[in-house]
């Protein structure tokens, strides 16, 4: 190894201990977070320790990292830039979200919502957001909910439980729980205790 990557490591690695103690250790949200993501995708090091679990996110997984970065206020950390490149995404701090946030390539996201429930997953180009710009107009998020790539979410609704909301989809109405819905206006396409 050359020295340069070496120390470049090295110093990762330290950065990492400290974040581990100072926001990962006894932060349950932020534990939510790395499980829900380790288990999604499939990873084998989700059977280690959690601080393990930790290390191998930051390193590989850039994504993580940015969801990481905005849990812990520090969207402008001076060395943000060594686990997380420049992602287009932006998730308003007034917006409540419960543990297991997960994402796949968040780019031109914008998330400004009253609350998001547990186990939250979209994709890019995702845009949730008040209507006539009411910030008293945003969407209320259940749990278990799934968003495709370049849905829209917009006013003052309620998106129940374990909803899938399907690619290209356009959000406006209230959504009941335990359904699959797509489409522009988007529609209840299957419920899902008829799968």
């Amino acid at each position: 190894m050359k020295p340069i990557p070496f120390i470049k490591h090295a110093f990762k690695r330290l950065l990492l201990r400290g974040f581990y103690k100072r926001h990962v250790l006894n932060n349950s949200v932020i534990q939510a977070d790395i499980k829900q993501t380790l288990q999604v995708r499939g990873s084998k090091v989700q059977n280690e320790p959690i601080e393990k679990q930790f290390y191998h996110l930051m390193q590989y997984y850039p994504d993580y990292a940015f969801i990481f970065f905005w849990r812990i206020n520090k969207m402008q950390y001076r060395w943000r830039s060594l686990f997380v490149g420049e992602i287009p995404c932006k998730i308003f701090r007034n917006t409540k979200i419960e543990g297991g946030l997960m994402c796949y390539h968040p780019f031109a996201t914008v998330i400004n919502a009253k609350s998001i429930g547990e186990n939250f997953q979209f994709r890019n180009s995702l845009t949730i957001g008040n209507k006539g710009n009411d910030n008293q107009l945003r969407p209320t998020i259940g749990n278990n909910v799934t968003v495709g790539a370049n849905v829209v979410i917009i006013g003052d609704i309620s998106i129940g439980d374990h909803v899938i909301i399907g690619a290209g989809s356009v959000v406006v109405k209230d959504v009941p729980s335990h359904c699959i819905i797509a489409g522009n206006p988007a529609q209840i396409i299957r419920r899902r205790d008829e799968l």
